[in-house]
């Protein structure tokens, strides 16, 4: 697997699809890899050159001492995108990879052509500090393996756990094998998120997903990413909770492609 140095780090990654296609840079959730996105591949590979990521701490890259900074990993995108000498890029980041998008938007830089915001929040209120004091105690107390059920029922609908159990093994092996270090790190990350009152100032076209049943990231909190930059469009998945590019992912993908051909690219 390629890893680059890029902000003081090794991140891995990998590169597909169309090699002179518009690029697409792909992030993903706490607790998971760049496999996440493996339903989304093979529809875009015929137009799209595609960049998927595993974040600091996670996958095969890097795990460096916790905590880290949405700053931080925004660095690190931006180090990848620029070390690859890609074009202005699609940003599609699901959840934390969401946030990061955020704050790249923030920063105006030339290398975004427009971002995708899926399950994902521009805050997190005083009101749900306790609770991440008590996942990343946990993870420091037993590392990943409590996590792992209590992830899966937040990610996926009761339907969905049910009918595809292999899916869901696939993802809870990505919970499983999640560096405890790199965990803490994004949590602390996380609960540091506080971007709503900035959001406005964004300036790219922007698409928000989310999945109608999204325990952790609600609709009510990609309503108000959606209100906040302008001309942005929200789509909310019916039938579908936090990881919805998995549980709904030919719906997921078609809105994807729809934005993205509504823009151009």
């Amino acid at each position: 697997m390629p890893r680059i140095a890029v902000n003081g780090i090794d991140i891995a990654y990998d590169v597909s699809g169309k090699a002179d296609g518009i690029p697409l840079v792909f992030a993903h959730s706490l607790a998971c890899t760049r496999a996440m996105w493996d339903p989304q591949m093979p529809a875009l590979a015929s137009r799209y050159r595609l960049i998927r990521y595993d974040a600091r701490g996670h996958g095969d890259s890097a795990v460096p001492p916790a905590p880290y900074t949405l700053d931080q990993c925004a660095d690190d995108a931006i180090g990848l995108i620029r070390a690859l000498k890609l074009p202005p890029v699609v940003f599609v980041g699901l959840s934390m990879g969401g946030m990061v998008g955020q704050v790249l938007g923030l920063r105006a830089l030339p290398e975004l052509r427009a971002l995708v915001l899926c399950a994902t929040s521009s805050r997190v209120p005083p009101e749900a500090q306790p609770l991440w004091d008590e996942r990343i105690a946990m993870v420091k107390a037993g590392g990943m393996a409590p996590m792992v059920e209590p992830t899966l029922g937040r990610w996926f609908t009761a339907p969905y756990l049910a009918k595809r159990p292999q899916e869901v093994e696939r993802i809870a092996a990505l919970i499983r094998a999640t560096p405890p270090e790199g965990y803490v790190g994004m949590g602390e990350a996380i609960r540091r998120l506080d971007l709503t009152d900035r959001l406005s100032a964004i300036r790219l076209p922007t698409q928000v997903i989310v999945g109608e049943g999204d325990q952790g990231t609600p609709v009510a909190a990609s309503e108000v990413i959606a209100s906040k930059i302008p001309g942005a469009k929200l789509t909310v998945l019916k039938e579908a909770a936090h990881i919805c590019n998995v549980e709904q992912a030919d719906k997921f993908t078609a809105i994807l492609t729809g934005f993205l051909a509504a823009i151009g690219a």
